[in-house]
């Protein structure tokens, strides 16, 4: 009996190291694609001085992520590229860019369909801030969570919302997104979460067609507390991180002043979407200058036929989320 035991301990351990020895070679060849001197190139031509920091971070990544050695290394060396060309960190707890594996179904050499996990990038909220901030055409950016209460009003016509009133719970009830330009250009953008769950279940890649994860379960996601400094990522790990950062790219993509580099932010986290959007534009117009010395102006009696913004309790007015 014990004999048998200590077979089957050792045949565990065995398979331990069958199973990691994959990831242990991939790793190798991870550090022997970035040692190439043309990798190393484009490295250097994206952060220059910083190439080396850079890389030290995507080993030191791929080396902590059990699920991420599990990809091909050339294509998660493709990705981190993404990154360094937009100069946006890799480090998980800095939240402006990410790598994330997903387990999506491919087709082999021999046409059969088959499970692997592939390296997309995707940027963060906090990433898209970073990249508008850098356009030096924002005075203002801002996107958070609005809580049961805050919620006062949103205006269809001129696509303003009050989200100051007081909060009375810690229950999220949407999450809202504000820019405004240096020229006094500004917009706003409310999403309520039960339009986000539709939204993810809809969108995401990583959820669309996983049968396990419903709108409803997504919901559930969303009555979790809120944390910042959260280092989970996707929107089973941190669904109101992921859904701040959707509604400023859809604002930012709908709206905004885009420089080239803000384009391939907006761009490159799309590809981890399942349908095309639109390609987005670039919205730099300051509001037009006019003289109204010669304007006439009439007395408005019917001022009931004039559009009204309704007050709202809570709720979205704004069904269009950017995409």
């Amino acid at each position: 009996m014990e004999e048998q035991k200590s077979m089957t301990a050792q045949q565990q351990q065995q398979g331990g190291a069958v199973a990691k020895k994959p990831q242990a070679k991939n790793l190798d060849t991870l550090k022997r694609v970035l040692n190439a001197d043309s990798v190393m190139t484009q490295f250097k031509n994206a952060l220059s001085k910083n190439a080396s920091t850079f890389v030290a971070s995507l080993i030191d990544l791929y080396s902590s992520d059990s699920k991420l050695q599990l990809c091909d290394p050339n294509q998660v060396v493709k990705e981190a590229l993404k990154a360094a060309v937009l100069h946006l960190p890799i480090n998980k707890a800095l939240g402006q860019a990410f790598i994330i594996p997903y387990y999506n179904t491919v087709i082999d050499e021999k046409g059969n369909r088959v499970k692997k996990y592939e390296p997309v990038f995707q940027i963060g909220y906090k990433g898209l801030y970073q990249l508008a901030m850098r356009t030096g055409k924002y005075a203002i950016i801002n996107a958070d969570v609005v809580y049961d209460g805050e919620l006062q009003r949103t205006c269809k016509l001129t696509g303003e919302i009050d989200v100051e009133g007081r909060k009375v719970s810690e229950k999220v009830v949407g999450y809202f997104a504000y820019i405004q330009l240096v020229d006094g250009y500004h917009k706003a953008l409310y999403m309520s979460v039960e339009d986000m769950a539709a939204h993810a279940k809809r969108y995401s890649k990583a959820i669309a067609y996983n049968k396990g994860v419903t709108i409803d379960t997504l919901l559930n996601l969303a009555k979790l507390p809120v944390n910042a400094d959260s280092s989970q990522v996707g929107w089973q790990g941190n669904f109101h991180a992921m859904a701040i950062k959707t509604v400023l790219r859809n604002l930012l993509g709908k709206y905004g002043y885009l420089t080239v580099s803000l384009q391939e932010g907006i761009a490159s986290d799309t590809q981890g979407d399942t349908e095309d959007k639109p390609d987005v534009t670039v919205v730099a117009q300051s509001p037009e200058a006019f003289d109204d010395a010669d304007v006439e102006y009439e007395d408005v009696t019917d001022v009931q036929s004039l559009p009204q913004c309704d007050e709202q309790d809570g709720q979205e007015t704004e069904p269009d989320p950017g995409f």
